[in-house]
């Protein structure tokens, strides 16, 4: 059975059981749809045509009626509104106050990413479109005109050698957990706590990431091991880890908060190249700064793709954001179509050439070889010519 790090089936049943009543601090008219909405995603009904069929996971249960019921709350306190009788005008406004800092979070910051609020919106309301629809009521699509963009995604940057400084400094389980995630760009911590040792072959050096593990959208498939496999295959000796074991039986907030330490003391708090401050490191960074290591290393797009198990391109750089690459263009790219096509045509000219050439000489090489056979025989002819005149004056 798949390892849940974070209990989010167990989380999403007991909010059912909390909000059996209704959900606290909204109208009854929100609570009422939202967990008719919940409901449908979590059986998978009437799902929209764009969207992937089947009942949602439970991760995305969470963060739908967790997103929803904030919307609610939000909505009724700004817009006056239950969700449902919202205007196009009143909804755009709504999320435009979110991005330009008039509505604010708690603490008073802004929000940084909008988007994550926007998506669930524009799901619920398409749900919403389609179960009136089956009863023959038009319902507009307010949700047309919304701002869907994602700001820069900020996370750490970390290179080679930073890695191995921070390796070098770290406890020595962490550091093969470090290399491990570096340099298999696992997902952390789902696929990471769900690795047995049964999933390494070939000595340590090949990872089987199993279908039933990964994310879903994703694949199966297995990696080698370029960098940790020494270090693997200690730790699973001193550890004295069997096949059904867990490779890494971690808490991952637990982990988070060592690696923010670690990273504080050995890196600093100043900011990555990738936004984030190096005090901020978290497991999910590595597999940021994975792909950032094996982009400019892999030959082809579909091998990199493959090793992370994205189906799109994008994800490289969504993920990589091309930070590590280098130029990497040579003299010879420098020449233009024509010039190359010249060099290409001289050079064929010159192999023409080349092969008279040689030809000629395999000609001269045969007339020689014939010339030694005749000198031979004319050598041998009168060597017994002389031999026989001796013989001769010798009688005389």
């Amino acid at each position: 059975m798949k390892k849940d790090p974070y209990n989010h089936k167990e989380r999403y049943f007991l909010w059912k059981e909390k909000v059996e009543n209704g959900i606290p601090d909204i109208t009854k008219s929100n609570s009422d749809i939202i967990l008719k909405y919940i409901d449908d995603m979590e059986n998978g009904l009437n799902i929209s045509s764009k969207s992937t069929k089947g009942p949602r996971s439970y991760i995305r249960l969470n963060n739908l009626r967790q997103r929803m019921t904030f919307l609610a709350k939000q909505i009724e306190k700004h817009c006056h509104s239950d969700l449902i009788n919202l205007t196009e005008e009143q909804i755009i406004k709504f999320f435009t106050s979110m991005r330009n800092g008039t509505i604010t979070r708690i603490d008073g910051k802004s929000y940084q990413s909008v988007v994550d609020f926007v998506k669930p919106f524009k799901s619920f309301w398409h749900w919403y479109i389609k179960v009136n629809k089956k009863n023959w009521i038009e319902i507009p699509d307010i949700t047309e005109d919304l701002d869907v963009s994602n700001s820069k995604p900020r996370w750490v940057y970390l290179t080679e050698q930073q890695v191995k400084l921070l390796c070098d400094n770290a406890k020595p389980e962490y550091e093969v957990l470090i290399m491990f995630m570096f340099d298999t760009g696992i997902r952390s911590p789902g696929e990471l706590i769900n690795i047995k040792v049964s999933d390494l072959h070939n000595n340590y050096k090949e990872l089987n990431i199993r279908e039933d593990i990964v994310k879903k959208g994703s694949f199966g498939r297995k990696v080698k091991l370029m960098l940790c496999s020494d270090l693997v295959k200690n730790y699973i000796t001193k550890k004295q880890l069997q096949a059904e074991d867990q490779l890494f039986n971690i808490c991952p907030a637990n982990v988070n908060q060592y690696l923010k330490r670690l990273a504080t003391r050995v890196l600093g708090k100043s900011t990555s190249l990738a936004g984030k401050k190096y005090s901020d490191l978290t497991m999910y960074d590595f597999r940021h700064c994975a792909c950032c290591y094996w982009l400019p290393r892999y030959k082809s797009e579909s091998a990199l793709k493959y090793r992370f198990g994205w189906k799109k391109s994008d994800k490289i750089h969504y993920y990589s954001e091309l930070l590590g690459m280098k130029d990497t263009i040579s003299e010879e790219d420098m020449f233009i179509d024509l010039t190359k096509t010249e060099i290409e045509r001289r050079l064929l000219k010159t192999e023409q050439e080349n092969k008279i050439l040689k030809d000629k000489l395999e000609a001269y090489s045969i007339d020689v070889d014939k010339l030694k056979v005749l000198m031979q025989i004319f050598t041998r002819k009168f060597n017994q010519i002389s031999s026989s005149k001796i013989i001769e004056q010798n009688r005389i």
